[in-house]
């Protein structure tokens, strides 16, 4: 259960589900029973890393490394959010009015906003949605505040989610980002096409080299 959508909604309380508090989407499944990572082969998952480290087993993500390290990153069979997304994240009350959400976007020259219903995740918006939803809205609609918004859906992936796995969900579900959650339900990360990008884009770049 490492993956999970939000369904469209206002941002009032918390829209993670309980373990996340979503539904999971996608055929992310996970071990019947707890099993080590094998680091003689590298054919981990996003599965048996969750069972190793529910377990206890912290070296699960080090063991990993030491199988797939003669690997290029994207060639991986299993490959973490965590290698690619990015720790820096900008959010906003869910009191905030679009006009504030739009400046806090323009002054941090960033695309996405965490939106926060005290100290929940509520949503994840991004400047293309703003924009739409302000070109459907009357002129006025600046000054209304997010809370009265129905907030489009979005993904939740853990830090040790299969990214091959979460790319092609964000392409089912037409999102270019998705909110990487820790264990206790905080924002952590974000992910976008743009991580996606460079790393396929570096990926090229390696090919023609050869």
């Amino acid at each position: 259960m490492s993956i999970h959508v939000s369904e469209p909604g206002r941002p009032v309380g918390t829209r993670l589900p309980e373990t996340f508090r979503a539904r999971p989407v996608g055929d992310v499944t996970e071990l019947a029973e707890t099993q080590p990572v094998n680091p003689g082969r590298s054919e981990a998952t996003d599965a048996e890393f969750q069972q190793a480290a529910n377990a206890g087993r912290y070296k699960a993500l080090e063991e990993y490394g030491a199988a797939a390290a003669g690997e290029r990153r994207e060639d991986r069979p299993y490959l973490p959010v965590s290698s690619i997304s990015s720790p820096a994240l900008y959010s906003v009350p869910a009191s905030a009015t679009i006009s504030e959400a739009l400046s806090v976007m323009d002054e941090h020259q960033v695309h996405h906003l965490v939106i926060m219903a005290d100290k929940n995740v509520a949503g994840l918006v991004d400047l293309r949605w703003l924009l739409g939803w302000l070109h459907k809205h009357e002129a006025d609609a600046m000054s209304q505040s997010l809370v009265h918004v129905e907030l489009p859906a979005f993904l939740t992936a853990s830090p040790e989610t299969d990214a091959h796995q979460l790319a092609r969900l964000m392409l089912a579900h037409q999102l270019n980002a998705a909110l990487v959650v820790d264990a206790k339900g905080a924002a952590a990360g974000i992910v976008t096409s743009t991580d996606y990008l460079r790393l396929y884009a570096s990926a090229g770049r390696h090919e023609g080299t050869v």
